[in-house]
């Protein structure tokens, strides 16, 4: 019984390995081109959430990792390289997420701000056409009122 791990591991392992598929579940989703703030801003939120999903699950990792150092003074070889083995795979996928997560964040907190800045910029756009809008209605001045012409020509 000294060469198996403790019903914990497994219970971690198990956990992280669902934890994983369902985080690569949700980071497989593909990236579609999104010009809604708000929408924009929820799915950021849901990647943030998932980043402290991660590095709560990182405990769990730490415990695994941990634990197959342990059982390798305590085990044969065989059966300490077969628990290796299952937690290299998953140091693996983990560190592949880790990564896949960061990027995602990353790209998507840099399209945020450029959407931010645009809408920025469509606003002001608008508030110069309208300006530009009522400056064209306006009323031109007589031919020889050349004060009202130099006036108008300045604001043009």
């Amino acid at each position: 019984f000294d060469s198996l791990p403790p019903a914990h591991y497994k219970e971690t392992m198990n956990t992280i390995l669902v934890w994983m598929q369902q985080s690569e579940s949700k980071l497989s989703m593909p990236q579609v081109a999104i010009a809604e703030y708000e929408i924009m801003e929820q799915r950021l939120r849901e990647l943030k959430a998932l980043q402290s999903s991660l590095q709560e699950q990182q405990k769990g990792l730490n415990y695994l990792s941990t634990t197959v150092e342990g059982l390798s003074r305590k085990a044969p070889a065989e059966v300490t390289q077969s628990y290796r083995a299952e937690v290299e795979v998953v140091l693996g996928r983990w560190k592949k997420l880790s990564a896949l997560l960061a990027e995602h964040c990353q790209k998507l907190e840099e399209r945020v701000t450029k959407l931010q800045r645009f809408q920025n910029d469509i606003k002001t756009l608008k508030k110069w056409m309208a300006e530009v809008d009522v400056f064209l209605k306006e009323e031109w001045p007589a031919l020889g009122d050349s004060e009202a012409l130099e006036k108008q020509l300045e604001q043009c």
